[in-house]
């Protein structure tokens, strides 16, 4: 079992996020007030503290959020969960993983200010099957992996 660690947000896409420390997970969208939410297969990411930890080992001063991440969590081995997982974070929210890592196609400012993006590599990316608020200290619960389920729409 996982827990969140951090709830970030941005007004634009490309930038660092904010930890907001809590927040609402909207059904088929995504976070509230986030750049990256609507309706697509990438409505939230999700970035494990223990990947950034690695570059923090490098000798990066970076903060949750930094890689664009909306939802740093511990404890839970994110790059290794199949697409298709469930999760639900918290009492009420449930998320599907459709996508490991990314392809970036420019530098983007994350880059830049750490020197390199971990998102790529070690980020996931889910869609919302169950909005809910959601907060720092929140459990992450895998209810099945690499699952598919039906998607209200």
């Amino acid at each position: 079992m996982g827990k969140v660690v951090a709830v970030c947000i941005s007004e634009r896409k490309g930038t660092q996020k904010r930890d907001v420390g809590t927040c609402k997970l909207i059904e088929h969208f995504g976070l509230k007030g986030d750049a990256h939410a609507g309706k697509w297969h990438r409505q939230v990411s999700l970035l494990a503290r223990e990947s950034a930890d690695i570059m923090r080992k490098k000798g990066l001063n970076i903060e949750d959020g930094d890689f664009g991440e909306n939802i740093v969590t511990e404890g839970i081995e994110l790059k290794s969960l199949p697409i298709g997982t469930v999760l639900k974070i918290g009492d009420d929210a449930i998320i599907r993983v459709t996508q490991i890592g990314k392809l970036c196609h420019d530098r983007c400012a994350i880059y830049y200010k750490a020197g390199d993006c971990i998102m790529p590599r070690e980020g996931i990316f889910a869609e919302i099957l169950t909005g809910g608020t959601i907060k720092t200290g929140d459990e992450i619960t895998i209810l099945e992996k690499g699952a598919e389920v039906e998607v209200k729409v």
